[in-house]
């Protein structure tokens, strides 16, 4: 049997045995982007344009020593090591964004994370959101539950809380879009000025997500390309949560397939209330 065969046979409860040693790992990730100076920070530009720092290299370091401990017999794809991805992942394999946001860590802003996503057959299965400036973690895995927690200054995360997205509003009611802060697109702007009196909740990275999941947002629109690795942690956090991601056509997405080369999701609406998305 080759590592890929073994990593396509990962249960449900061997993956719900990985979470605390993953979350772990992830306080860990957050501490190491904390520790980088931002005051003076070299940036450097990577082929598609987008910017990468000393703290985006930190993190995929602590993740991809972590990952080769925890669980290594799961390949790993992280945005930083593109060039070593073998498609298509047909069983389970790690999809990480070592620093989601690098344009508001370098601006100074709070709103960066650290995304990981266990990924089965195509499907986020777990997922693991850390915001090492707002001091939190959200996490869940699908078909059991969700959950926000406190990244102690030690690096370490505790006092777990389950969270629940919430109703859509209904007639009548405003809706709360959650919206990105730094990336805006005509085909956003067109689908919540459908819905009238909408509020925009202007946020960066994956922190989106966190607010969908926790109930703070109901839906969070992205209807331009953005990368697997932005989506796919969100997309089970959400999901474990009690919401669902869909594309603009109400379509599931797939991650890893062999279908795409260039790693990239055309579009998204992630959906507080899967009874919004019929």
């Amino acid at each position: 049997m080759s590592d890929r065969d073994e990593a396509a046979a990962v249960t449900n409860d061997e993956v719900a045995a990985l979470m605390e040693p993953l979350t772990g790992l992830i306080a860990q990730a957050a501490a190491a982007i904390l520790a980088v100076d931002r005051s003076g920070l070299r940036v450097d530009g990577k082929s598609d344009g987008s910017p990468v720092t000393a703290a985006d290299l930190a993190s995929d370091r602590v993740i991809a020593a972590g990952l080769a401990r925890i669980a290594p017999r799961i390949p790993a794809l992280s945005e930083e090591r593109t060039h070593l991805a073998a498609r298509p992942y047909e069983g389970s394999f790690f999809l990480i964004d070592p620093l989601d946001g690098t344009r508001e860590f370098i601006a100074g802003r709070d709103e960066f994370t650290v995304n990981l996503a266990l990924v089965s057959h195509g499907r986020p299965v777990l997922g693991i959101i850390a915001a090492p400036a707002l001091g939190l973690i959200w996490r869940g895995l699908v078909g059991r539950g969700a959950e926000r927690l406190t990244l102690t200054a030690d690096g370490r995360a505790a006092d777990a809380r389950p969270i629940r997205t919430r109703p859509h509003p209904g007639p009548g009611r405003a809706w709360t879009a959650a919206v990105s802060r730094s990336h805006g697109d005509s085909r956003t702007d067109g689908f919540i000025a459908a819905r009238p009196g909408a509020i925009r909740l202007a946020l960066g990275s994956a922190v989106k997500f966190g607010r969908i999941a926790e109930g703070e947002a109901d839906v969070y629109p992205r209807l331009a390309p953005t990368s697997e690795w932005d989506v796919a942690a969100g997309h089970a956090v959400v999901t474990a949560a009690g919401g669902t991601i869909t594309d603009s056509a109400g379509a599931p997405l797939r991650f890893g397939t062999a279908a795409r080369s260039d790693f990239l999701v055309p579009d998204f609406i992630a959906w507080g209330d899967p009874a919004a998305a019929q």
